[in-house]
């Protein structure tokens, strides 16, 4: 029997395929495949005989995607301040400038220059890696971003290092594109786009949430409790808290009444053990610290977490001895992405990749079983 999960009565067996074959055919609604970007050089386009006015930023972007061709609004208009762009034989640095019948207008892309983050050589696990994207297994302690306190030796650093000359370029940098994060101290699955098109997709689909575009994405978590139901849905916007700005708070718990985000997490019981339980969390939104933050506010607090479980810490003083030297040596929250699938964004061919748990978590999940 798998130490992650117990079968149940044929009721629950039932439910769980159920619920199984309806996130197959989500994955199978894919988002419309990608289109690529625009090369390096002058792309030129003439506007039709009899078309009304229209912005040069909007024609643009219109003009290339009748080329097959992919570029962001925000894009098209750094471009033309840049005074990349002329209108009939004119640099135009202003994207509303009006594009009239038969006026002929030209973008020069430029090559992706090199990233401002510098490449650092530390060791990936690589689940997947493609053209467009590609899927790491973060281990815990490694930082997504370079940010202030971790201006190096961040999963940024480690891509641009191993994608190299793959990575074709994110707004015109060749950097890879970070769409959702994993905390510093969470291990687990994370998908990084590697050009411009499968970015803008896998954007679309991480601001979607699952909904329609068919994301799934599972967290294992080791919490202090046992709850009394056997799986539940923690529905509470949050916020960033006034009391204290580096933690997330659950609106009217710290953050001004009606300030916060949707939040919305879907836990299920896989097993008891003792003085807590391990569970399965599928997030329906992502929003920073969101898992530790609800699963803290319905009393369910992550073992290991020092800024939302603070207040249970005396709870270890009643583990048996090895359960106790193994959450002291997991020394960070019980918190592992275990489950990541999604449509690819350039393909439309459904990914599903799955984690075990670290070394560190299977050893506490272990230690608190005896």
């Amino acid at each position: 029997m798998n130490q992650f999960a117990k079968s149940g009565d044929t009721r629950k067996r039932r439910r769980e395929a159920e619920e199984e074959a309806a996130r197959e055919a989500a994955l199978a609604v894919a988002p419309a495949p990608a289109m690529p970007s625009p090369p390096a050089g002058a792309h030129e386009f003439e506007a039709a005989a009899e078309s009304a006015p229209e912005r040069l930023d909007r024609f643009l972007v219109e003009a290339l995607r009748g080329a097959g061709f992919a570029l962001s609004r925000s894009r098209a208009q750094a471009l033309i301040a840049e005074g990349r762009a002329t209108l009939d034989g004119a640099t135009a640095i202003d994207p509303g400038a009006p594009v009239r019948a038969g006026a002929r207008a030209i973008l020069d892309m430029p090559a992706p220059v090199p990233a401002k983050p510098r490449g650092e050589t530390i060791p990936l696990v690589v689940v997947h890696e493609d053209a467009d994207l590609i899927v790491i297994d973060k281990p815990a302690g490694l930082v997504v971003h370079p940010a202030p306190g971790h201006a190096g030796g961040t999963l940024v650093n480690a891509l641009i290092a191993h994608c190299g000359d793959s990575l074709s370029g994110v707004g015109g940098e060749r950097r890879p594109g970070i769409v959702h994060r994993l905390d510093k101290d969470t291990s687990g699955l994370l998908v990084v786009a590697k050009n411009d098109s499968a970015h803008r997709a896998l954007s679309e689909l991480f601001a979607d949430h699952g909904r329609t575009l068919g994301l799934e994405r599972e967290y294992l978590a080791l919490v202090w409790g046992a709850p009394a139901a056997s799986r539940g849905t923690v529905d509470a916007p949050l916020a960033r808290s006034t009391r204290n700005r580096e933690k997330i708070a659950v609106v009217g718990q710290g953050a001004g009444k009606g300030s916060g985000r949707e939040a919305r997490t879907h836990w299920r019981l896989l097993e008891r053990l003792g003085e807590a339980s391990l569970v399965a969390c599928r997030l329906e939104t992502g929003r920073t610290h969101q898992i530790r933050v609800h699963m803290a506010h319905v009393g369910l607090p992550l073992l290991g977490d020092g800024v939302y479980g603070a207040g249970h810490r005396t709870k270890a003083s009643r583990l048996g001895a090895d359960a106790r030297a193994a959450l002291e040596a997991l020394g960070r929250q019980a918190l592992h992405a275990r489950l990541l699938a999604f449509p690819h964004p350039v393909t439309g061919e459904p990914m599903r990749f799955e984690s075990a748990p670290p070394a560190d978590f299977a050893r506490l999940a272990e230690a608190l079983r005896r």
